[in-house]
């Protein structure tokens, strides 16, 4: 699947919202889109360890943590079963680890930076729940699509897997 962002607002002005440019490329993957399966959560992986296990085949996992930077919600181990697993790639609005790892895999992951901390597991979190990331309101279901110049989202798919 060929992405270019820009081509996409280009293309769709009226059907996309970008994010704010605060999230940095970190997988082996530059480029990615799908649709989108939210988590809300809180300095809490818990659920993100749980849905990397099931099938991503064409899907994007959006995490908003909030935009805490005290711990990582993503390391390596959970980015492998994600890319075993199909995921097309993850959005973490908060932080990941083990970022020398990650660069290798063969998935696409954006997050706010890194931290060498690990989350906390309480088992707190939402699945697929309406989130807000910097104002742009982010559904499950919707489409998710990035690339170096960002990130946008669409409630209609842009373009045909």
């Amino acid at each position: 699947m060929t992405i270019v962002l820009p081509d996409l607002c280009d293309e769709f002005p009226d059907l996309v919202k970008v994010l704010e440019p605060q999230f940095g490329n970190y997988g082996g993957r530059d480029t990615f889109g799908g649709e989108i399966v939210t988590i809300k959560c809180h300095e809490d992986n818990s659920l993100v360890a749980q849905q990397v296990t099931e099938s991503g085949k064409g899907k994007v996992l959006v995490v908003d943590g909030g935009g805490s930077l005290r711990c990582a919600l993503l390391g390596d181990n959970l980015a492998l079963k994600a890319q075993d697993n199909g995921w097309e790639g993850i959005v973490i609005y908060g932080c990941i680890r083990d970022v020398d790892i990650i660069r290798e895999l063969d998935i696409g992951i954006q997050a706010l930076t890194s931290h060498p901390m690990k989350s906390i597991k309480r088992n707190v979190g939402l699945l697929n729940v309406p989130i807000d990331i910097s104002g742009v309101n982010i559904m499950p279901g919707y489409f998710l699509y990035a690339d170096n110049n960002g990130v946008l989202i669409s409630a209609e798919a842009l373009i045909a897997n």
